[in-house]
């Protein structure tokens, strides 16, 4: 077999286990057997098309078995993959196809208005007529040479912060990603993964998916999130691991039978995307559950450090240790190597990171020194090795001199009962150029002042980092992978005039 990268797995699983069930979605359950006999139908399907070594085919639609068949058969194909944020407006999706430059869209029906106006001429519609182009295609093999070298797939990161970016993922930043995920979650053959965050996301592809198929476990495809039905999932498939957001996981253990859910068949829960509050780890140990935070990018083929079971008490709030294949520094303004204890940006190195970005030769040069990665994240590391991600460094608040972190303040103010959301921004201030501002999101039936807030962080933070005001609102806007969006919380929150400032 020629194809050395990912669009060969199915193949290769479906000639050790045939009839094992790779994928529920709903009603539908699709062994490695008809996974791999849907793919190499649709891979010729798309030749039929046109497609041809280095195309690239993107993907539009929630998640579903179509889109990692589209996956499978482009790589196959030696093609390179576009997954498409179903979040995003029509304008960044088109900007998205166009710097691409995707030759076909795949999309799901609901997508079909854009579809048809976005200039792509060759689409598939995930609908009847997909079910009929497959029962008509070739079956014969396809083994295309692919290398690890070659690219797998771009993926557009959020954008959160300006125009988004195509990180080029090669076949084996996605391969050497899977090993570091075996080696470190002890993925088994009988794992049953649920995965209702969006495949889009770079954590719940790479993190979750893909080494669940790559061990020959099953993935449970949900196109939406429900936490009652989340329960209700992991009872009916007995599921054994799940990938996630925080706010996710809040939404589950407010849910009302979370405290008699019979949880019996999960091994571990993985929560990434955004800092995971202590008080929301907490939640989770009380009812014997394991919910490990993991910490990684889109342009380290999602996984970077993960804290184990072993140690998620001893270690509650850490990333964890960097993964088996990745290594890490965290490095002070002057590109030296911090002491424990000390802040610092985390650098990263190894065979998961990308070679750059699409088309863009000056962001790539200005996203590496001398070949690590700058994540753009603060980090401190404690005497085990052990990472904390304290905040990003254009968050980061300078008050009187004194470097203050957002996420220690927001960490803080989730101790509170009263708090269901938070983010703390700086807003300026004559005596000290800037202060810190909490903007709460009350939890249902609470009734909170800020002067009872800001008084609950005295003793707990140093008198500087506590929040100068506080504003309350009724939600929080997030990014489609539950990142807080910061720019849009300092522009809508940033000016208006606060209740309960101390001095």
């Amino acid at each position: 077999m020629r194809n050395h990268g990912i669009g060969s797995w199915t193949r290769r699983r479906s000639r050790k286990n045939p009839r094992r069930v790779a994928l529920v979605h709903h009603d539908t359950r699709i062994t490695y057997g008809q996974l791999h006999d849907r793919t190499v139908r649709l891979a010729h399907h798309l030749r039929h098309l046109g497609v041809r070594r280095g195309d690239r085919i993107a993907y539009l639609g929630p998640n579903h078995p179509a889109y990692l068949e589209t996956m499978f058969a482009t790589s196959l194909l030696g093609a390179v993959f576009v997954p498409l944020n179903t979040r995003l407006a029509e304008p960044e999706l088109r900007q998205c196809l166009s710097d691409s430059g995707s030759l076909v869209l795949v999309h799901s029906p609901v997508f079909a208005a854009f579809a048809d106006a976005c200039g792509v001429i060759r689409r598939v519609s995930v609908d009847a007529s997909y079910e009929r182009a497959l029962a008509g295609a070739e079956t014969t093999e396809i083994d295309e040479h692919v290398s690890g070298d070659d690219l797998a797939m771009i993926m557009y990161t959020s954008g959160t912060t300006g125009r988004a970016k195509g990180a080029m993922l090669t076949h084996a930043n996605v391969i050497w990603n899977c090993h570091n995920m075996l080696v470190d979650m002890d993925f088994a053959s009988d794992e049953v993964t649920l995965l209702s965050a969006p495949l889009f996301h770079t954590a719940c592809l790479n993190v979750a998916c893909l080494p669940t198929l790559l061990k020959g476990g099953t993935v449970v495809l949900e196109e939406t999130f429900s936490p009652s039905r989340t329960l209700d999932l992991i009872e009916e498939h007995a599921v054994t691991a799940m990938f996630g957001v925080p706010t996710m996981f809040q939404q589950i253990a407010a849910e009302e039978r979370f405290d008699r859910a019979d949880f019996s068949s999960m091994r571990f829960l993985m929560c990434g995307a955004a800092p995971v509050p202590l008080a929301l780890i907490e939640t989770y140990q009380q009812r014997g559950l394991i919910l490990l935070q993991g910490y990684g990018m889109t342009e380290a083929s999602a996984g970077i450090a993960v804290l184990d079971s072993e140690h998620a008490v001893a270690k509650v709030g850490s990333a964890g240790l960097p993964q088996f294949y990745t290594d890490v520094r965290v490095v002070d303004a002057a590109g030296r190597d911090t002491a424990p204890g000390e802040r610092g940006e985390l650098l990263v190195e190894g065979p998961s990171v990308i070679p750059g970005y699409w088309g863009l030769p000056a962001e790539t040069l200005a996203a590496f020194t001398d070949g690590w990665l700058r994540s753009g994240d603060v980090a401190v590391r404690d005497d085990d090795g052990y990472l904390t991600i304290v905040d990003r460094i254009k968050d980061m608040i300078i008050s009187g001199g004194e470097n203050i972190y957002p996420a220690e303040v927001e960490n803080a103010l989730y101790q509170h009962s009263a708090v269901a959301d938070c983010a703390v921004i700086g807003v300026p201030d004559e005596q000290w150029g800037e202060v810190g501002r909490a903007v709460v999101v009350r939890a249902r039936g609470e009734a909170a002042t800020a002067e009872d807030i800001l008084s609950f962080l005295e003793g707990r933070l140093a008198r500087y980092k506590i929040p100068k005001s506080v504003v309350f609102t009724d939600a929080l806007p997030r990014s489609g992978v539950g990142k807080l969006l910061k720019p849009l919380i300092r522009k809508t929150y940033g000016t208006l005039s606060s209740s309960g400032t101390t001095a």
